[in-house]
């Protein structure tokens, strides 16, 4: 995965998440691993291809929390899932504009190398993998919810003599689970199951949707127009939904007609947001301030359309965390070459992985609150941030005050806010739930 540029630059960390390229895309790595100074070389990925690799990449296990980060804000905060919608829009445009400044450039850290040296590839590196340990750790507390509440009878679990509660024994099952799937030296099958996410998204959709109008729960709730110490939260859980932005690098590159790039994120923000919107719609109107953190944990288990969402739910994150982990593993037998080639060694690293994402599940079994930190500290750097002060360093836009610079310190701003006030509310409300 290392690839060698003329500026010097090296990028041995790659962000893998479930894309459906053309066959021969697969070539491409070969070209580049053969010929590395051929930056010239394009992409045969079509148009709508990309399209739904872009949209694959944007709705994820965001769209379950959506309801709740409404609830928290009240109907006001829809707002803010627009402007967030419009910010990491407009950013995934600028690493387009970066990567259109460099050819050399091929993957997100790449870009922070280009725009700040070694040191901007080590914070752009440091933060993907931190959110991509986070939301593997979050699939595990979100598989113990989503259990707990399909089996509420099973109370407790026995292991080698220990009583162990049911959702901490639920998650412990499901890291076993996980846990082989991590082994895998190749992945491609697994892409192609965790590429059905976008399947996954729209069948919760429906089924909360069917619930509504037929299984008796109804659209009844007007909820709250505004809960000012909500809004945090709501607008970190909105963050969360759009941390996409480390795979664009990829899209771009796959790209056949990389000029079409701006109409795919057109096409996916568009798509992704009435996604999101929807469903955060839907689940307030259905359950008001009592909605889950989850969406899957409000329905009624007994009915039918309820248990296909919760089934769906639990059978993504399973086949998407191995995919998530993987630049992590990758970038750990970085730091020990002579070991790197063997495959015991992986399967010490990967094991390693899981075993620590399950320790912090288990320490921090809080889907919404790790998620809304995930979203103000990580996804808002990563997807906000980053790509504005990357571009204004490679493009040097930062020496000339005109629109475009008020714009992007605008929206700068905006993401310092998110971080500051996000993270802090995000940490209060766990440190909170820890003590009971």
């Amino acid at each position: 995965m290392g690839i060698e540029h003329k500026n010097g630059g090296s990028s041995s960390l790659d962000f893998n998440v479930p894309l459906l390229l053309d066959q021969n895309q697969s070539k491409l790595k070969d070209l580049e691993a053969s010929d590395n100074d051929d930056v010239n070389f394009i992409g045969t990925t079509s148009f709508s291809k990309t399209c739904f690799n872009g949209f694959n990449a944007l709705t994820g296990i965001g769209i379950l929390s959506t309801p709740y980060a409404l609830a928290s804000g009240g109907w006001i905060s829809l707002i803010l899932l627009f402007t967030i919608a419009t910010a990491t829009f407009y950013s995934g445009l600028l690493i387009q504009r970066c990567m259109d400044w460099d050819p050399n450039i091929k993957t997100y850290p790449d870009i922070g190398y280009r725009a700040f040296g070694r040191k901007g590839k080590v914070i752009v590196s440091v933060l993907m993998h931190m959110e991509l340990y986070l939301v593997a750790t979050g699939f595990l507390i979100l598989e113990g919810d989503n259990l707990q509440n399909l089996l509420p009878n099973v109370e407790c679990f026995e292991f080698g003599g220990l009583t162990i509660g049911g959702k901490q024994g639920f998650i412990i099952i499901v890291a076993l689970i996980i846990l082989p799937t991590v082994w895998l030296d190749n992945l491609s099958l697994l892409s192609y199951i965790s590429a059905t996410g976008v399947l996954a998204s729209l069948f919760i959709i429906g089924s909360v949707l069917w619930i509504g109008v037929f299984d008796g729960i109804g659209f009844q709730q007007r909820g709250e127009f505004i809960n000012w110490d909500g809004i945090p939260t709501a607008v970190s859980l909105f963050a969360f939904c759009y941390c996409a932005h480390p795979v664009f690098p990829t899209l771009y590159s796959s790209m056949h007609k990389r000029h079409q790039f701006s109409n795919v994120l057109i096409v996916c923000f568009v798509l992704g947001t009435l996604c999101y919107a929807s469903m955060a719609i839907l689940g307030y109107l259905m359950f008001g301030s009592e909605v889950q953190s989850q969406i899957t944990l409000s329905l009624p288990t007994n009915k039918l359309s309820s248990r296909i969402a919760i089934y769906t739910t639990l059978v993504n994150p399973i086949s998407k965390y191995a995919l998530m982990v993987t630049p992590i593993i990758n970038a750990t037998k970085a730091w020990f070459p002579y070991h790197s080639n063997k495959r015991l060694f992986r399967h010490m690293v990967g094991t390693s992985v899981v075993m620590s994402t399950l320790l912090v599940a288990l320490a921090v079994p809080f889907f919404g609150s790790l998620m809304s930190l995930v979203g103000a500290f990580l996804s808002i750097n990563a997807s906000v941030t980053l790509p504005c002060l990357c571009y204004l360093k490679i493009s040097g836009s930062y020496q000339k005050f005109n629109g475009e610079m008020v714009g992007i310190g605008l929206v700068i701003v905006m993401g310092i806010f998110v971080v500051i006030f996000g993270t802090y509310a995000s940490l209060v409300d766990i440190i909170h739930m820890s003590k009971f």
